[in-house]
């Protein structure tokens, strides 16, 4: 079959969790024998058109001015596919769907929606005005989690699918028995960007409660963001700094380390769409501790491969945590479960998934 992907933002510029997804799905529905086309916009240095992991990236360029740029920008995108002619249009998220539904009515291809979350949580003008059109004429509209399936039916009440993303496992089988540091201390890790949607400002705060009762407790503080110089500071009046570290940015292939090193992975947004994080730390076999939010319930099962907290609320966080620092039977247990868990998101389930649907959209 082949199959054009189409996504604003790729890789190596932008390393998130769209970008990651699309070239995972790329890649293993190439080795499986599809011609799999990603169409994306154009980043100064690289190439307009290239191959890499058995797939194409077609790379368009977009203007700055919005809406002229924006059309302009889609308009080259149907082109694109014109010249590919694939069997079945892919959207990595709603706000991408313009040149699908307009290859669907001049080209007469069926399309896929994936939503990715942040549309669906927090629409936009564009979402709410013209994101209904998209999903009604979609041969299929795929949701990340069950939570966001509803979401979905509160904004077009038709058809849709679920889906998680997905974790290279292979990636893990090297950290699956590291060491946990220091024995004489507990590691906690968080991992992420640093921006106040991911509440670590409520962690720091739970830190403070949770070195009360396990003075040995320390913080590890794995991403960058705007927020990095408030939080640093906010863990000085808290008199806490010298059990937490800030390690920066790091490159995705040593995230696996810093998690594995860890007794406890604590995740305590206020928002989250899906949180791969969590399955990095279900691949390293961390309990888990985090928000009650959004579609992390889908992932996290109270009680079973970890604990769900309220969001903003630092005793909450702090209560379970210590639970789990002090008990080494339920830490144990926990991990078993989430080393288990976590074969059911591997990109080989996640891709027969996908492959599944385009075969029906495509009838």
């Amino acid at each position: 079959m082949r199959i054009v992907i189409i996504v604003f933002y790729f890789l190596p510029k932008w390393v998130a969790g769209t970008e990651i997804a699309t070239q995972n799905i790329a890649e293993h529905l190439a080795k499986i024998g599809h011609d799999v086309h990603i169409i994306t916009s154009h980043d100064e240095g690289l190439p307009y058109l290239n191959q890499e992991n058995g797939f194409y990236v077609h790379r368009i360029s977009s203007s700055r001015i919005k809406i002229i740029g924006g059309l302009s920008f889609w308009l080259r995108i149907l082109f694109e596919v014109h010249k590919i002619k694939p069997d079945i249009v892919h959207v990595q998220a709603l706000n991408m769907g313009m040149p699908a539904l307009f290859s669907k009515i001049f080209l007469k291809i069926p399309y896929v929606v994936w939503c990715q979350g942040s549309e669906i949580y927090m629409p936009d003008l564009f979402t709410r005005v013209v994101g209904k059109s998209i999903l009604k004429n979609a041969s299929a509209i795929i949701a990340l989690t069950k939570n966001m399936q509803v979401k979905l039916h509160d904004i077009y009440n038709g058809k849709t699918y679920v889906i998680p993303n997905g974790i290279n496992l292979k990636l893990y089988h090297n950290f699956s028995t590291c060491s946990k540091g220091s024995r004489n201390s507990k590691n906690i890790v968080f991992v992420g960007r640093l921006h106040p949607i991911k509440g670590v400002q409520y962690l720091l705060r739970a830190m403070q409660k949770i070195l009360d009762e396990a003075p040995n407790a320390f913080l590890t503080i794995v991403g960058d963001g705007d927020d990095r110089k408030q939080l640093e500071r906010l863990a000085e009046d808290l008199n806490i700094s010298s059990h937490v570290e800030f390690i920066g940015q790091v490159p995705s292939e040593a995230v696996p380390e810093y998690i594995c090193r860890a007794d406890i992975f604590v995740l305590p947004s206020l928002s989250e769409s899906f949180g791969i994080v969590n399955l990095e730390a279900m691949a390293c076999g961390l309990p888990i501790v985090a928000s009650r939010v959004d579609g992390i319930p889908d992932v996290i099962k109270d009680g079973v491969n970890g604990y769900l907290v309220d969001a903003k609320n630092p005793d909450s966080i702090a209560e379970k945590v210590l639970l789990l620092l002090k008990n080494d039977r339920v830490r144990t247990k926990i991990s078993t479960n989430n080393r288990e868990e976590v074969r059911k998101y591997s990109w080989e389930c996640v891709t027969v998934a996908l492959y599944d649907i385009y075969q029906k959209s495509v009838k």
